[in-house]
């Protein structure tokens, strides 16, 4: 996708054409950027690159509207390379062997080659591997530009011979800024209350390409008076969140619902989960990871969580959406708010270890049936007490392998219901020492 300011250069339009509002703003050179001061400031890191002649091949990644386009070409402007942009998603490999040969011309005859590969992260493999020996020898000086997380998306050669940099959605201010160098240029002040420009900010959603696109149509409006946000809302419709299914949105907000409901926070835990339903998620996939959620965080501490969680799953599959999302949302409510401990957790991961780590050892012969007479004669149950006989219906025999030193893989918390676990698991250890002692 293109990116901020993402259009041809103005000389190359047409006098006559129409030139949109965002190419009319587009910054001539990096201090007119908007947002990204933890990169282009004073002490930035791309600014002391700059500085210090050191330019090397970049990776940007950011959220759409956010300026990656623009900085590329004012580096190339900056460094005196020639500026050369293709799309990951049109560019094809004969179109790529064109590319490196004219950089290669270039290259001979003294000039260097910025080239900026928008969706980097859509070529495959053996495409992003093909510009390995350019960027080795000097050919290009590559800027390639991703929304998606390159260390999920890039090849690992890529990404060791380039830096990546984070370029961060912008903030509110950024975005008030950017309102008033519109109406600079338009040569007009938006009708609109105060609260209504807070409104147009925040349908942006910290992109600036959609920022600028919203205040073109609403600067061609002339209505009798100001908008307050109600009359915005009639006219404009909210920009849709970003959020990907498949992609790091997706798996971000899932950590951000966890952490949440993990830290007991439920106005959180039930943010993130809107949050997500607002991009589009299948509340099924809510469901189950919800029900997860019980048994990792909650287990023991409060066993009616994981009975929460699964009513309010079938509920939804009875009454499905919207209805039934409010029974998903009872559930993350409730995790919330619920005890918390990850004891069975731990004693699995535990158990698992130590299962791994022992092998086969048999059981004690003394807890084996022993159907055949040949397995009685080997000590097959010899031995065995029946702990509905035993005092107390708890005969305190040993159940591990022989020579297994006794591991402690269940060990309940001060919290909710396992407070009643660890008063029995204590009792139940004291009989253990005193009927095996005796």
């Amino acid at each position: 996708m293109a990116d901020l300011f993402d259009s041809a250069p103005p000389d190359s339009q047409s006098a006559a054409g129409p030139r949109p509002l965002a190419d009319r703003l587009r910054p001539r050179s990096l201090s007119e950027v908007i947002g990204q001061g933890h990169l282009l400031g004073p002490e930035g890191s791309l600014r002391t690159m700059l500085d210090a002649a050191a330019l090397g091949s970049l990776i940007l990644w950011g959220p759409p509207g956010v300026g990656k386009t623009t900085i590329a070409r004012l580096l190339a402007q900056e460094t005196d390379l020639k500026f050369v942009q293709i799309s990951a998603i049109f560019t094809g490999v004969p179109d790529l062997r064109k590319v490196f040969e004219a950089a290669k011309l270039r290259r001979a005859n003294g000039e260097g080659t910025l080239l900026f590969v928008d969706e980097i992260h859509r070529f495959n493999k053996a495409q992003q591997d093909g510009f390995l020996p350019h960027m080795e020898d000097g050919t290009i000086l590559l800027v390639g530009a991703t929304t998606e997380n390159p260390s999920f998306e890039l090849n690992a050669a890529v990404l060791s011979r380039s830096q990546v940099l984070v370029l961060e959605r912008l903030s509110d201010e950024d975005l008030d800024q950017l309102i008033v160098r519109a109406e600079k240029e338009l040569d007009v002040s938006l009708p609109l209350t105060d609260a209504a420009r807070v409104q147009l900010r925040d349908m942006a959603d910290g992109d600036g390409r959609a920022m600028l696109n919203l205040v073109e149509q609403v600067a061609a409006w002339s209505p009798d008076s100001p908008l307050d946000p109600t009359a915005l809302g009639k006219r404009l419709s909210r920009r849709a969140a970003q959020y990907d299914k498949s992609g790091e949105s997706h798996y971000n907000l899932i950590s951000a619902l966890h952490k949440s409901v993990r830290g007991s926070d439920p106005d959180a835990a039930l943010y993130w989960f809107a949050r997500m339903l607002e991009g589009g998620e299948d509340p099924r996939f809510l469901a189950r990871r919800i029900t997860r959620m019980a048994w990792e965080d909650i287990g023991l501490a409060d066993p009616q969580a994981q009975r929460q969680c699964l009513d309010a799953w079938e509920t939804y599959e009875r009454l499905g959406s919207p209805e039934g999302e409010l029974a998903l949302a009872q559930a993350v409510a409730y995790l919330a708010l619920a005890p918390k401990s990850n004891t069975i957790y731990k004693a699995y991961k535990g158990a698992r270890k130590l299962a791994a780590r022992t092998g086969s050892v048999p059981p004690p012969k003394h807890i084996l049936n022993a159907p055949t007479k040949m397995m009685k004669d080997q000590g097959y149950g010899s031995g065995y007490a029946y702990d509905h006989d035993a005092e107390d219906g708890f005969s305190g025999q040993n159940y591990f392998p022989d020579d297994m030193d006794r591991p402690e893989l269940l060990t309940p918390v001060e919290r909710g219901f396992e407070r009643d676990l660890a008063k029995r698991m204590a009792y139940f250890s004291k009989l253990r020492a005193k009927r095996q002692g005796g």
